[in-house]
């Protein structure tokens, strides 16, 4: 499945002591691979859920671990598992090498459960990761969605001689810590989403012409409304601050 499993034993070992696990914590992991960083959260003393789609890497981890009792093996795509059937309520974690290809979409997906994680610590593709606590002037629709549910924090970069077989791009180990409540309520983040995916697929343009012919609104129309929030409507989308798209989506008229 182009999977690049991680081999050197002190990456895994930085990616648990950022991940600050008290004994008895119950940890998801995404991806297990070949169980190195699985063995390192069982040495924690973590309850650890690792669920792995690929059938013959399942088959490996149940011969090698399945006798842990603080194991539970799930045989499931991530993108789609009932995570709140697996956690019973309880408080968890997630620590994971999320493959490349869903990384991004299933941080988000985890960041919008109506009971995400305490914490997320995360290997991802270095873009991705830096892509993910970008602020103005490089602001992107991945910085938008993950820091309007969590704070977020670079942890180190991963070189790609550490994995097997290594890949073409550094990794990041980035942290997320979801917030009480996102920043927005649920009908400004669908008027944030939809001004901002408008402006974004036209990001060399300005602001207000991208919001124009994106949102199929006369310019003056949309000068007045970036005006009103105090944006200069000459400026680009990715100039634009979290708490600024945020003001917008507040100030939206239908």
């Amino acid at each position: 499945m182009g999977q690049h499993f991680l081999v050197e034993p002190e990456v895994v070992g930085r990616i648990a002591d950022a991940a600050d696990l008290a004994p008895g914590s119950t940890v998801i992991e995404i991806g297990p691979g070949l169980g190195i960083l699985t063995r390192e959260l069982l040495a924690r003393e973590a309850r650890v859920i690792a669920i792995e789609l690929d059938r013959e890497l399942m088959a490996f981890l149940k011969q090698d671990l399945a006798h842990i009792d603080n194991l539970t093996l799930v045989e499931r795509d991530a993108r789609h598992v009932d995570v709140e059937a697996l956690v019973r309520g309880s408080p968890y974690q997630l620590v994971a090498n999320l493959p490349y290809s869903t990384g991004a979409v299933i941080i988000r997906r985890f960041l919008e459960m109506d009971q995400p994680p305490q914490s997320m610590t995360v290997m991802v593709q270095r873009e991705v990761g830096e892509r993910m606590t970008a602020t103005a002037p490089s602001v992107s629709l991945l910085s938008i969605a993950t820091q309007l549910y969590a704070e977020i924090e670079l942890i180190f970069l991963v070189p790609a001689d550490v994995f097997l077989p290594p890949p073409r791009v550094e990794s990041a180990v980035v942290q997320l810590r979801p917030r009480m409540s996102p920043l927005a309520c649920p009908i400004e983040r669908v008027r944030l989403f939809h001004s901002a995916t408008a402006a974004f697929q036209r990001k060399r343009k300005t602001i207000s012409n991208g919001l124009s012919q994106g949102l199929d609104r006369p310019r003056a129309d949309i000068d007045q409304w970036l005006q009103r929030a105090g944006i200069e409507p000459s400026r680009r989308p990715q100039t634009i601050s979290l708490q600024e798209w945020i003001l917008l989506a507040k100030m939206f008229e239908e």
